[in-house]
C-alpha cells in the first residue's frame, strides 16, 4: 500500500475546528488519485500531510510503509511534493543547475536520467538559460523534470496546469500519461478535469475537510457541480474526451 489513512485528523494551532475531518484514503501503486474540490476545502493540506511536512493531529496514517509523523524522515527522496508556484520550487541560478540541485557530481546515473528527462520535456536546449528567463509553462516541467529525475515512489502535484497555455498543459497532461504508464503513483489536486479525468483512477471530493465523495468517475461525478466543481464537459454529453486523440 502506498497510502493509508485511517481517520486522520487535523487541527491548526489555535484553530477552532480540524482542517482535515476523518479521512480514510487508500492509495495502491500505480494508481492515479485526483483530488477535487473548491478552494480551502483542504486539498494542498492533505497533500502536505502526505508528504510528511505536517503532522496529523489524530487518526493513523502511513506513505509507503513508514509510519506519520514518526517514521517521516524515511520519507526523504521517496515522496515528492510540487506546488503551484514553481517559483517556490526553482532554486538554481541555471536550468541545468536547478535541474541537477542536490544530485552529486559522481552521481553519473542520475545526472544522466535527468538528461533524458529534460529532453522528453523539451527542456535540453535551455540548461544554459536563467531560471527567471523561463516562460510559467518551462518553469512547470523544469520542476517535474528535477523530481522526476530522483525516481520517487509516489508524486504528489498540486495544480499543475494551473495557468499553463494549452499547448502547455497538453505537454504536462502527456507527462502524467507517461508516469502512469511506468507505474508511477501519483496524486494530483486539479479544478480543470477536461485534461486529467480520464487519465484518474480514482477520484476524491473534499468539501470541508472531509471526503464527500471517493470511488470512480461515475460515483463522484454526480456529487461535483453541488460541491462547487466543474465536472468535464464531455463527462455531459457521456461522449468521452475524444478531442484529445484528434489533436
Amino acid at each position: 500500500m502506498i497510502v493509508d489513512a485511517r481517520s486522520i485528523c487535523l487541527r491548526h494551532h489555535r484553530a477552532q475546528e480540524d482542517t482535515l475531518k476523518n479521512l480514510d484514503l487508500i492509495v495502491r501503486p500505480g494508481e492515479l488519485v485526483g483530488l477535487v474540490g473548491i478552494n480551502g476545502s483542504g486539498k494542498s493540506t492533505l497533500l502536505t500531510v502526505l508528504a510528511g511536512l505536517l503532522p496529523t493531529t489524530g487518526g493513523a496514517l502511513s506513505v509507503l510503509g513508514f509510519s506519520l509523523p514518526k517514521e517521516r524522515a524515511k520519507l526523504t527522496g521517496q515522496v515528492a511534493l510540487v506546488p503551484q508556484n514553481p517559483d517556490v520550487y526553482i532554486l538554481g541560478a541555471l536550468v541545468g543547475e536547478d535541474l541537477l540541485l542536490g544530485v552529486s557530481s559522481k552521481d553519473v546515473a542520475t545526472k544522466a536520467r535527468a538528461m533524458d528527462v529534460a529532453t522528453d520535456m523539451g527542456l535540453a536546449d535551455l540548461l544554459d538559460k536563467p531560471v527567471q528567463h523561463l516562460s510559467y509553462g518551462q518553469k512547470r516541467k523544469l520542476c517535474l523534470a528535477s523530481t522526476l529525475a530522483l525516481e520517487p515512489k509516489l508524486l504528489l502535484l498540486d495544480e499543475p496546469m494551473a495557468g499553463l497555455d494549452f499547448p502547455a498543459s497538453i505537454a504536462v497532461r502527456d507527462i502524467l500519461a507517461r508516469n502512469k504508464a511506468n507505474g508511477l503513483t501519483q496524486i494530483v489536486v486539479s479544478h480543470d478535469l477536461d485534461l486529467t479525468a480520464d487519465l484518474t483512477d480514482t477520484f476524491v471530493l473534499l468539501v470541508g475537510g472531509a471526503i464527500e465523495a471517493k470511488g470512480e468517475a461515475n460515483e463522484v461525478f454526480p456529487y461535483l457541480s453541488k460541491a462547487g466543481v466543474r465536472p468535464p464537459c464531455w463527462w455531459y454529453t457521456g461522449g468521452g474526451p475524444v478531442w484529445l486523440s484528434e489533436r
